[in-house]
């Protein structure tokens, strides 16, 4: 799998120097590269409590994106899921850690714990104070003798760090450290595994399932379950974090792993308010990548409950790039509709005929929504027959509420449910086209005039004309001789989406962006919605 990288043995040392020359001046380093990578706070003057973190790479941004007032003092970097070097956390703790010491909250894997473990007791023969807190908030595995330290190690990040910058000493800053340590729940969930720089990706959950319980490194997951969406997965994650409430307040922290879109990070918020976690979930901090593993395609949920000063302290103003801050949890809050768009201005009145056609042509492009969408699969994204099916449905439902007895009024009725309910480009050209032919049928315009002035609006804002292989190539020919009879317009526009199949060169749509290979012999799907439109119209028995 490609990658933006350079070269494996420079991805994290380019990393950390991007990191730092786009921070404003914030983030300084030693000068130690490559072998001792640790970024720092430009600002410091070792005049507080220092805290120290780190790890391997690969988890962006834990940790350097944490390194600011407010957080971390400085944050040692391994080389991607390696632990620093001795010498390299040593480093880092002389760097920053003045009179009132150090605390170095360290995640629980042995790497880590024996480096920075080794690091602080050579620190403390150099005369210097340091206090070490592992975190191990891990529960997938609950009889685990020693729980790995996942995304609730910000947790301890944040409420140390706040304590330290107001001045606390070391022995009140390491205390607050563990007391949270000793609250965080941690477990996450993952659609696929992480692909290190240099090795292939291992494929090692099938589709359909979902791994839960994973570690950060790309290890397994306790167990493989079948995935369900997103409500399912959070559900799986809240059943094992569910435990006894003493009342606190409880905060949850919803990391993104690295590979999941924020879109879907989104929906997993929604579901997590909703889960059984809600009854006590007041705050949440997130969805963000603030953890992750590489490229994995997962969440992680950490929860803590919290007292007065726990949310002080996670509320307290930080200057680093990772942190998302924390937000109440709360109901969505609506605001009502404009009236505009509320309610239809001209009330409902029935015109059977007119009905009839409105009908029809909503079922035609209903039925054509599998050969629609398979042609626009060969030029665009392959929805434009469930775009239309779509705005179809929408005035199906809507019939009762049209003026039918009023061409102008059932115009513009039309267009406002197609600007409401029909997504894309389209649905807004042909919102247009019926807004505009209101306009003509107002002035007294018959229905094919009407139709031929909407249709040169929409051909004025959209910019398409005939021989551009879009819609326009089919409905021009068909309205233009509309007044001879539906079957005319059925033929007129059947012949002019035929010749789309000719054009090897779209000027208008997605289908602009592909190549004559993949035009040519293909029908434009809206051509061929609208051929298709007029030949069930005319195969039955209607007036227009």
């Amino acid at each position: 799998m490609s990658q933006f990288v350079n070269a494996r043995e420079f991805i994290v040392t380019e990393a950390i120097d991007g990191l730092i020359r786009s921070s404003g001046g914030r983030l300084s380093r030693l000068d130690g590269f490559p072998h001792i990578k640790v970024v720092l706070r430009s600002d410091w003057q070792r005049s507080k409590v220092a805290l120290v973190s780190g790890g391997g790479s690969g988890h962006e941004p834990s940790h350097a994106g944490f390194v600011g007032k407010g957080m971390l003092t400085a944050a040692v970097c391994g080389d991607v899921f390696a632990s620093p070097s001795v010498d390299a956390v040593l480093a880092g703790i002389l760097a920053v850690t003045g009179d009132a010491g150090c605390l170095l909250i360290v995640k629980n894997y042995t790497g880590d714990r024996l480096n920075f473990g080794l690091a602080a007791e050579r620190a403390r023969a150099y005369g210097k104070k340091v206090e070490m807190v592992i975190v191990d908030d891990d529960i997938a595995l609950p009889d685990l003798p020693q729980p790995r330290g996942l995304a609730g190690t910000l947790f301890v990040h944040k409420i140390a760090g706040a304590l330290a910058e107001e001045g606390a000493d070391l022995n009140t800053v390491a205390a607050a450290a563990r007391r949270v340590n000793g609250g965080i729940r941690s477990i996450g969930m993952s659609l696929s595994t992480c692909t290190v720089p240099g090795s292939p990706r291992e494929a090692r959950i099938p589709e359909g399932m979902a791994e839960l319980g994973l570690g950060i490194h790309g290890e397994p997951g306790v167990q493989q379950v079948p995935f369900s969406g997103s409500r399912g997965a959070i559900e799986a994650v809240a059943d094992k974090l569910s435990s006894g409430n003493d009342g606190l307040p409880l905060v949850a922290l919803l990391n993104n792993l690295g590979g999941t879109s924020v879109l879907e990070m989104t929906v997993l918020a929604h579901d997590l308010i909703g889960s059984n976690l809600a009854t006590g979930l007041r705050y949440i901090i997130g969805p963000a990548a603030m953890m992750t593993s590489l490229d994995m395609r997962g969440f992680s949920v950490s929860t803590l409950q919290v007292t007065e000063e726990d949310v002080r302290a996670l509320l307290y103003p930080v200057e680093v790039s990772g942190w998302p801050g924390m937000s109440e949890v709360g109901e969505a809050q609506t605001v009502g509709m404009p009236a505009t768009l509320s309610a239809k201005a001209v009330p409902a009145s029935e015109n059977a005929a007119a009905r009839r056609i409105l009908e029809k042509a909503c079922a035609a492009l209903i039925a054509s929504t599998g050969d629609l969408n398979a042609l626009d699969a060969k030029s665009g994204d392959g929805d434009t027959g469930s775009t239309l099916a779509g705005a179809a449905n929408a005035l199906i439902a809507d019939l009762d509420k049209m003026p039918f007895a009023d061409t102008a009024a059932l115009f513009r009725a039309i267009s406002q449910t197609l600007s409401q309910t029909m997504g894309g480009s389209s649905g807004v050209l042909l919102a247009i086209l019926f807004a505009a032919a209101s306009d003509g049928a107002s002035k007294g315009m018959d229905l094919a005039d009407a139709l031929l002035e909407g249709l040169s609006r929409m051909q004025e804002i959209g910019g398409a004309g005939i021989g551009d292989r879009t819609m326009v190539d089919a409905l021009l020919p068909a309205l233009l001789v509309l007044k001879l009879g539906l079957p005319h317009a059925a033929n007129a526009a059947r012949e002019g989406a035929k010749d789309t199949a000719s054009m090897l060169k779209a000027r208008s749509g997605r289908a602009s962006y592909v190549g004559a290979d993949q035009l040519a012999g293909h029908v434009d799907p809206g051509a061929e919605a609208v051929a298709r439109l007029f030949e069930a119209l005319a195969d039955s028995p209607v007036a227009y």
